[in-house]
């Protein structure tokens, strides 16, 4: 046999794997081949998605189901058993695994992430394969599992419902460490996820096999509002069944194992509400705080009162947005996260909706508004003379025309996008929602007379919102389409379908603003929902170029009795504690920042006494600008134009145009070169939607980076059609070519390099994917074929 002649595949099926199930591995509970685990990011291009390339391995060997130890990257004969490592370990290092492994058939090279001396790399050879057993006593040094117990509990089987659904690998990850730093006897632990990439059926894993090992025994699952309890016991919870109980009414049955609880139904202002004290202390030995930046991160916080009571138990925090402030830390009570998956590397992974910013600026946000002298509100009383800013608009002065052009707005968007599409207003407060679900209503007359329930008012006080709420959230009700809302809706809305994200609230805090993205950032395929769109009318999104947003959270409490100036915020204004000056040690007056001057009209300009809220109208309102908001390969604001930003790349990565020119000729597939410029952070999409023309990827790169006139894709098909390039081929082939061609003008590059476009319209009409091959006489000459008219079509003429 000829191995060099062998595919990857055969090499695998004739050489790898025998040599795994000789090792003692069981091919059926502990090998999975061809292993895809991410689903590959999601592109959009105007209103058309595409997937791109999922993180395959070609073997990863786990102890138990879900427990992975070894991971391998296979090549064919052709290559050295070297060759596969570096993907290997690139892998091995996304997916928490200790021994990496690459093999050509020949042998093994094996890496071993746990070594402390010289022999971190060592090739093996092919039928020595290590068993289960020795790969395991690896996991363990590398888990710092040590102890039988400890053993006992990390090698716990996970839940299955026999539905065969299983943990992605990120959960898979948050499980695993959890439950191994538990078994190793640390008793506080966070666990950050970002929005939507299911915490609740994380946390239930880490629940069940605890508590099936015998770990645990009784368990509080803490929540502060009543849908997250809702949706956790009818979700992943349910297979408690009977072992499990929600607390309600402050009534307590001591009888279960599993306990469902809001803080406020366990606590209160007085020792009659404090229910939680009718357990003893050491009742529960586990406890799961979700949402956990809320209440709980403060040291006064009452809800912390019950963290401190069961101080015998072990706390696991679970937050998308840990909270890092000068009175309240997650890290300083949980300490560091266990383990972070952010909402960039969901997106890029293809587990969470990648996101459009649309940023409208209204004339008096952007240039703030004055009253004209003697300017009377609603109620006949005349206005402060000062300048009002968005800070102030909708919180303490109304301009009715202002809320009228945001409803107007929104509708015009809905209009060209998908009036059904399901929308969140966020709002300033309960009353500005209540007037936006006015306006929208009197901007949507005919949905709204088809339906009143078209535009809902979802607020906390508003009980038949409240009562939408889950016809909102269900994909399959089609009812409410807009919810207007205020705080209600920021956190614990698992809202599959939301497509469009409104801004109309100032939004100072980070954790508040990720929470509010994090509404839309789920993925529904069945119901078309693949990435959402922001509308920002408050200049929210200026937070995406925050390094906060989507960084590691920075410890700003102070922890020792030293108050460093740059860990001062603004935000808590009753702060009892002195400030320093560090320089100079003398005790600093904390002061409210100065308002800006406003020159008195006259000498008996009035100053009012402040009302709750100013209601005006008759004020100009005009939109300034309405711009498309595109971000960076690192998920930042570009604040450069899109040419500038695309030129840099390019002449980055290819000095001239020669250069570019040759890689692209010489590229097996086009498809490969798109796919890296993507990569390091050409934004293809918005690039065709920029260029007002037809043309292919290659002439827009030619163009904004060169300065070379571009050719549409029909001009270059047609100057190959002018060239009689395809009278070489026989009469058959020669029209199966001319119908690529046409389908490259309308399409693109892409769609003809795969061999798939031979089995759609109107391919398929010259026959059966083999018999149009026959026609070139063999798939290898039908493939050279298209590189030659890839050639004929960039052709310099």
């Amino acid at each position: 046999m000829d191995k060099k002649s062998l595919s990857e595949r055969d090499i695998c099926s004739k050489f790898i794997t025998p040599a795994i199930k000789k090792a003692g591995w069981n091919l059926h509970t502990q090998l999975l081949e061809e292993v895809s685990f991410t689903d590959g990011r999601i592109y959009v291009r105007g209103k058309l998605t595409a997937r791109g390339k999922r993180k395959r391995a070609d073997y990863i060997l786990y102890y138990k189901p879900n427990i992975p130890i070894a991971i391998i990257e296979a090549k064919d004969n052709k290559h050295s058993v070297r060759s596969g490592i570096q993907q290997a370990l690139d892998y091995a290092k996304i997916l928490d695994i200790p021994c990496v492994f690459s093999s050509n058939g020949d042998g093994f090279l094996f890496h071993d992430r746990t070594a402390t001396d010289g022999n971190i790399e060592t090739e093996i050879n092919i039928e020595d394969f290590p068993s289960p057993e020795k790969l395991w006593e690896k996991y363990k040094i590398y888990k710092g599992i040590e102890s039988p117990e400890a053993e006992k509990v990390a090698s716990q089987d996970y839940f299955f419902d026999g539905s065969g659904r299983n943990p992605r690998y990120y959960q898979q990850i948050a499980v695993n460490r959890t439950v191994e730093a538990i078994a190793s006897g640390q008793n506080r632990i966070l666990l950050v996820m970002a929005t939507g990439t299911g915490k609740t059926y994380t946390a239930f894993q880490i629940i069940h096999r605890l508590w099936k090992s015998g770990a645990k025994k009784r368990i509080l699952f803490l929540a502060d509002r009543n849908s997250l309890i809702d949706q956790t016991r009818r979700g992943d919870f349910r297979h408690f069944k009977d072992k499990m109980t929600v607390v309600k009414h402050r009534q307590i049955d001591k009888s279960f194992e599993v306990y469902l609880a809001l803080y406020q139904g366990l606590s209160g202002t007085d020792d009659a509400a404090n229910v939680y004290k009718q357990f003893s202390k050491d009742f529960f030995d586990l406890i799961v705080i979700d949402e956990c930046h809320r209440g709980s991160a403060k040291d006064d916080s009452s809800w912390r009162e019950i963290l401190t009571y069961f101080k015998k138990a072990t706390h696991i925090g679970m937050t998308a947005t840990p909270k890092e402030t000068d009175t309240a830390s997650n890290s300083e009570y949980f300490g560091d996260p266990i383990y972070t998956y952010s909402l960039k590397q969901g997106i890029d992974d293809g587990f969470l909706a990648p996101y459009r910013v649309i940023r409208v600026a209204l004339n008096v946000d952007a240039e703030g508004w004055r009253p004209e002298q003697g300017k009377i509100d609603k109620d006949g009383n005349e206005v402060e003379d000062r300048i009002y800013n968005r800070k102030d608009f909708d919180k303490n002065l109304v301009i009715e025309e202002r809320t009228d052009i945001v409803a107007h707005k929104l509708t015009e968007f809905l209009k060209g996008y998908d009036r059904f599409a399901k929308t969140i207003v966020f709002c300033v407060d309960i009353d500005h929602a209540e007037r936006m679900r006015t306006a929208l209503a009197r901007h949507n007359p005919d949905l709204v007379a088809e339906n009143y329930k078209y535009i809902m008012q979802i607020t906390g006080d508003n009980d038949e919102g409240k009562r939408e709420l889950d016809n909102f959230i269900n994909p399959a009700e089609r009812y409410p389409v807009i919810a207007t809302t205020s705080e209600l809706m920021t956190t614990g809305v698992d809202a599959q379908t939301c497509k469009v994200i409104v801004l109309d609230a100032n939004i100072n805090s980070m954790t508040k603003f990720k929470q509010i993205i994090g509404r839309g950032t789920r993925i529904n395929e069945e119901y078309g929902k693949l990435y959402f769109t922001i509308l920002d009318f408050r200049n929210a999104t200026d937070l995406f170029a925050d390094t906060a947003f989507d960084g590691e959270p920075i410890r700003i409490k102070p922890i020792t009795e030293d108050v460093d100036l740059s860990d001062v915020i603004d935000e808590e204004k009753n702060i009892d504690e002195p400030v320093i000056d560090n320089e100079t040690g003398d005790e600093l007056e904390l002061v409210e920042p100065a308002k800006p001057y406003v020159e008195p009209r006259t000498p008996e300009t009035v100053v009012h006494s402040p009302r709750e809220k100013v209601f005006v109208n008759g004020v100009n309102v005009a939109i300034l600008i309405s711009r498309e908001l595109y971000f960076d390969q690192h998920g930042r604001p570009i604040t450069v134009s899109l040419r500038d930003h695309t030129r840099e790349i390019i002449t980055g990565k290819y000095g001239t145009l020669n250069e570019f020119f040759t890689t692209w000729s010489d590229a097996d597939k086009k498809e490969a070169i798109i796919h890296e410029l993507t990569m390091q952070g050409v934004l293809v999409d918005a690039l065709y939607e920029a260029v007002d023309k037809e043309v292919d990827l290659f002439d827009l790169i030619c163009y904004l980076a060169y300065n070379q006139p571009p050719l549409t894709r029909k001009e270059r098909a047609n100057n190959v059609k002018k060239r009689n390039y395809f009278t070489k081929y026989g009469d058959q082939a020669r029209k199966v070519l001319e119908a690529l061609l046409d389908k490259y003008a309308d399409e693109g590059i892409e769609n003809i390099e795969s061999m798939s476009v031979l089995s759609v319209p109107p391919m398929n009409e010259f026959g059966s994917l083999t018999e149009i091959i026959k026609e070139f006489g063999s798939r290898d000459k039908y493939l050279e074929a298209i590189k030659e008219l890839e050639v004929e079509l960039y052709k310099i003429a």
